[in-house]
């Protein structure tokens, strides 16, 4: 799959946050997202890379990636239930 073709249904922004603040802002925003649509955090935080897909496997959402942007991650999750 190609992530930088993903048009995310919302978009949480917490480049500014260190750790954990990028997750609680992912669950906070999979509220705000319908199930089977995809939810994009932005984060500069590295440890969202590890944070979000653990989150993800115990929550049950899909973790689809993170792509590097300027200076930022883009991670994709798709809501599951």
């Amino acid at each position: 799959m190609d992530l930088s073709q993903i048009k995310a249904d919302k978009t949480v922004d917490a480049r500014s946050m260190a750790c954990p603040g990028p997750l609680l802002e992912a669950k906070k925003g999979i509220a705000g997202v319908a199930v089977g649509k995809v939810l994009e955090i932005l984060s500069g935080d590295k440890g969202s890379r590890e944070d979000i897909p653990a989150w993800c496997a115990k929550t049950g959402h899909e973790y689809l990636g993170v792509l590097e942007r300027d200076g930022h991650d883009s991670l994709f999750v798709i809501r599951k239930k």
